[in-house]
């Protein structure tokens, strides 16, 4: 079996000597239409269903779309602290995920519209550039991968 591992060339540098602090372990059968995937620890159990079919399970772009709106606001925190700035507790980001194609290319798009009320829009906006453009593992994975629109509503 052959392993693939790619450098982001991007993050590459501050990559080297990192230290893991998780791993999330999946084991995943059936794909997006009646698969189910659970953690080894027993804390994810979702079963699939594929978008605009019926069936009660989620997809795989909504389970992104809430992965990456949590890390995002966790990642707000560490940098508003960085600012020396409290953010309210209901800072909210609502993700979007599309699911495109191109004839038998398919690909992610994404929008993030991220809501911190009361704080001054400016330092809103240099709150939310500065996690998309450093701090957001998401981000930072997604980075040259995928359109993404940032919107500060």
């Amino acid at each position: 079996m052959n392993a693939h591992r790619e450098a982001n060339t991007a993050t590459g540098s501050a990559q080297e000597g990192a230290s893991v602090k998780y791993t999330a372990k999946t084991r995943t059968s059936g794909g997006r239409r009646g698969g189910v995937s659970r953690s080894n620890d027993g804390r994810l159990d979702v079963k699939f269903s594929a978008p605009g079919v019926p069936g009660t399970g989620t997809n795989p772009e909504q389970l992104f779309a809430a992965g990456w709106s949590a890390c995002f606001i966790s990642a707000m925190g560490v940098v508003a602290r960085r600012m020396k700035v409290t953010l309210p507790t209901d800072v909210a980001v609502d993700a979007e995920i599309d699911l495109c194609n191109s004839g038998d290319l398919y690909f992610l798009r994404a929008r993030l519209n991220v809501s911190v009320p009361g704080l001054e829009r400016e330092v809103t906006e240099a709150i939310v550039y500065a996690t998309h453009g450093e701090t957001c593992a998401y981000s930072n994975a997604t980075r040259g991968n995928i359109d993404v629109t940032v919107n500060v509503v």
